[in-house]
């Protein structure tokens, strides 16, 4: 992918918001700065032991900042089911809305949910927000 022409500014926030996360950062078109991380389960699927990225990433967004520096932020991990709850209070305690609780796979072992989250904030605010309501999962 050719490279995004952004803003140093937006270079440094979208550094700082992984940094705060723990991940890897890209920026795509629009600009959206995007943030993965990897997280470990020890899970199954279809009786297989699996690592697959589709799995064991958290995944984390902003984009559309306005003059305000408040931007759309968007995130999203797989959480083991008895993990779900806890999560959705800790991202409601903080004012992020929890936007979906779902499967991705069948069979697995143990049963994994995922959780998506959204919220109208300054990206590092989020990031530091998000930081404190997954940081239980590990």
């Amino acid at each position: 992918m050719a490279a995004v022409k952004v803003s140093p500014q937006f270079q440094r926030l979208c550094r700082q918001f992984a940094q705060i996360l723990g991940g890897e950062h890209e920026i795509e078109e629009g600009p959206v700065c995007f943030v993965s991380r990897p997280r470990r389960f020890n899970a199954t699927i279809l009786g297989r032991r699996t690592n697959s990225p589709l799995v064991n990433y958290q995944l984390f967004s902003f984009e559309s900042i306005n003059k305000s520096g408040r931007a759309l932020c968007l995130g999203e991990t797989a959480v083991f089911q008895n993990q779900a709850n806890r999560l959705i209070s800790n991202l409601q305690k903080r004012g992020i809305t929890a936007t979906a609780l779902h499967n991705h796979w069948l069979f697995e072992n143990p049963r994994i949910m995922y959780i998506h989250w959204e919220s109208i904030d300054n990206p590092i605010a989020f990031a530091r927000k998000t930081k404190e309501s997954i940081a239980f999962l590990g």
